[in-house]
């Protein structure tokens, strides 16, 4: 690893994380959500992280040029979810070590039915069918992608006072 490999690899998983929150972010914001385009209820999104053996650069990541900013990817034997955000996560490329978007996937759980006869998407018996998303749940995972960023960003800083440091040296 090179003298800004840690760099590279933080600024792996700040991008990974990120995408994380925005993923729980939408998850929240669709609880309540009965009517997609695909005309079920919303269903509930997980993220896939993988092991990175990209090339791209702490730099080339700040500029955008690493691929995956906040998306949505296939999985394997998965369809291809759309994420309102950003580009494809399939494209990303980042730091030997680090981590990258494998993939955001759907959650086949079946919905929650509550009953609601006046609702307009209520079915012939007055059930109503809701996302499967639990708002706790929702919360750790958001404290987690919160936490684990903020990691990140604490190691690059202390990188950045190393090499800061080495340069006193060097005077």
């Amino acid at each position: 690893m090179n003298l800004f490999g840690v760099m590279d690899v933080s600024g792996s998983a700040l991008k990974a994380e990120r995408v994380r929150a925005e993923v729980v972010a939408a998850n929240m914001a669709n609880s309540e959500t009965t009517r997609t385009a695909d005309g079920g209820p919303y269903r509930r999104h997980h993220v896939i992280f993988s092991a990175n053996d990209g090339t791209a650069t702490f730099g080339q990541m700040l500029l955008g040029g690493a691929g995956a900013e906040s998306a949505f990817a296939a999985s394997a034997g998965m369809s291809s979810i759309g994420f309102p955000f950003g580009q494809d996560a399939g494209a990303s490329s980042s730091a030997p070590g680090g981590v990258s978007i494998g993939g955001v996937i759907e959650d086949q759980s079946d919905p929650l039915m509550r009953f609601d006869p006046g609702h307009p998407d209520a079915n012939a018996q007055g059930f109503v069918a809701y996302p499967d998303i639990n708002p706790l749940t929702e919360m750790v995972d958001l404290m987690g992608a919160t936490r684990s960023y903020g990691m990140n960003a604490s190691a690059i800083q202390a990188e950045k006072g190393m090499l800061s440091a080495s340069l006193e040296i060097l005077k």
